[in-house]
């Protein structure tokens, strides 16, 4: 499978997986205000708002394979987890907020913030993990 195609699908299963499954426990432990897996559907697509987050999840895979592929053991991991952290969030906060009418980085919410890069930093952990391990897996 080409590297780019593994990147993306890595970046797709991790927000289902590792973004979701946390959101999941701070769900469950009274610390986000929504569920995972939200099968709302949303525009312009119809399609359920989990699976248009996991394709932009795939995209942005591709830019932090891109990003840490070359990084030392030690500094791969922590790369993995700061650039995952980092730049989804910025884009979110500066961006895709505005863009719908919302304030920036949600008015600078701290719970906004700490969510934000909590969640983003384990879909990002959970890029590495995946594009580490895609022979293991049994994946070509």
């Amino acid at each position: 499978m080409h590297t780019a195609l593994k990147a993306f699908a890595a970046g797709f299963i991790s927000t289902l997986l590792f973004h979701q499954g946390l959101l999941g426990v701070l769900y469950l432990g009274g610390l986000a205000p929504f569920a995972p897996w939200n099968l709302t559907a949303v525009p312009p697509l119809g399609v359920p708002a989990v699976i248009s987050l996991a394709f932009w999840g795939g995209l942005w895979g591709i830019v932090l394979w891109w990003l840490i592929r070359t990084a030392p053991a030690r500094r791969y991991w922590l790369r993995a987890i700061v650039v995952g952290a980092l730049g989804p969030s910025l884009v979110a906060w500066f961006v895709v907020m505005p863009l719908k009418g919302l304030a920036p980085a949600g008015g600078f919410d701290p719970k906004i913030i700490v969510g934000a890069l909590l969640l983003n930093g384990a879909w990002g952990f959970g890029v590495a993990v995946l594009m580490r391990n895609w022979p293991r897996l049994g994946w070509r």
